[in-house]
């Protein structure tokens, strides 16, 4: 098989001077001729205008993977993410995957009502988990959600709508029937949480919040807190990490698989801390007294060198995980099968 390459132009001049290989001359040219007489974008391509393309032109499964496989080649070639690998493509290549999946939502929605909003550490556990079951009933992949940002989250028009790193959307609209969707309902109350620690991080406050809830008037996000994650860990006494940082597709994996199990924790409530005192009502003694080290600034500036240096493989990475975390939800998908 021949594996020369070509230049490959068209009329518009989307893809001019693209080197496609030989293989994929004939997929390729397809697909750029329909973006154009469709006024689509061929390069980069959304998610969305290749699942409409193979919508319209309807073949053999192995054909439309053979010409997924062209799109996304000549997309990842020039430094672009592959559209195919989306979740949209992905049901409308799998038909047997997208039917279990649609199964599969109706039942993470409804474990996701289930869960506690309030209490301490019940209800912030509960907001937390309920949201990434309304976001797994998308079908988001789970590397995906583990790596959503609180900017990446709005809604419209009253439907939530994430948008992942790749730019794909991922839509949860409200029922016909109802004025209110319950997905929102479920995305405000973890950004209350998220909100009320950007105002007081402090977690004696938030447990006083969450056993005795006060409205938290929503804010525009600034750039650095909408650049943090989305969802992050919890530790079993209901402390988020100081330092912004995400969960991994793994324990996602395992959290939505123990919800859908009825194994997931119970959390023993947990008593409220007075705010300002020790365990015997003593005043807590505050030092205002502080020296900063001299090389305090150095030495920052020299971890932070250090850690662009070693996550510089990072992307490999994440590649590799979203790679098992498809593989963790085609096992949970089998073993729903056969529930």
């Amino acid at each position: 098989m021949s594996t020369s390459t070509e230049r490959l132009g068209d009329p518009s001049g989307t893809t001019a001077d693209l080197r496609i290989p030989a293989r994929y001359r004939h997929d390729w040219a397809l697909f750029a001729d329909w973006c154009t007489a469709t006024d689509q974008h061929p390069l980069p391509a959304a998610p969305e205008a290749l699942a409409l393309f193979l919508r319209e032109h309807p073949a053999a499964p192995a054909t439309q993977r053979r010409r997924v496989s062209a799109i996304n080649t000549v997309h990842t070639r020039h430094g672009h993410p592959a559209p195919g690998r989306s979740e949209t493509v992905r049901r409308r290549l799998d038909a047997a995957r997208a039917a279990r999946l649609d199964r599969l939502a109706p039942l993470l929605l409804r474990k996701a009502a289930d869960l506690p909003t309030t209490g301490w550490p019940s209800g912030l556990f509960g907001r937390r988990d309920a949201l990434v079951l309304t976001l797994a009933a998308t079908g988001m992949p789970f590397a995906q959600l583990a790596r959503l940002r609180r900017g990446d989250i709005h809604v419209d028009a009253g439907t939530l709508v994430a948008t992942t790193t790749d730019g794909e959307r991922f839509c949860l609209a409200p029922e016909p029937a109802t004025a209110a969707s319950a997905a929102v309902a479920v995305y405000r109350r973890w950004a209350e949480i998220q909100t009320f620690l950007d105002r007081y991080p402090n977690t004696d406050l938030l447990a006083q919040h969450l056993t005795d809830p006060v409205d938290v008037e929503p804010v525009v996000l600034t750039d650095r807190q909408a650049g943090q994650p989305l969802l992050s860990p919890i530790d079993r006494w209901g402390h988020l990490p100081l330092a912004p940082q995400p969960m991994t597709a793994q324990s996602i994996a395992a959290l939505v698989r123990d919800h859908l199990a009825g194994r997931a924790p119970a959390r023993t409530p947990l008593p409220l801390r007075k705010q300002g005192a020790r365990d015997d009502d003593s005043p807590v003694p505050l030092d205002t007294e502080v020296d900063l080290d001299p090389h305090y600034y150095e030495r920052g500036v020299a971890a932070r060198r250090h850690a662009r240096d070693s996550l510089d493989d990072l992307a490999d990475v994440f590649n590799e995980i979203e790679a098992r975390a498809d593989a963790l939800l085609e096992e949970l998908l089998t073993v729903l099968d056969g529930l």
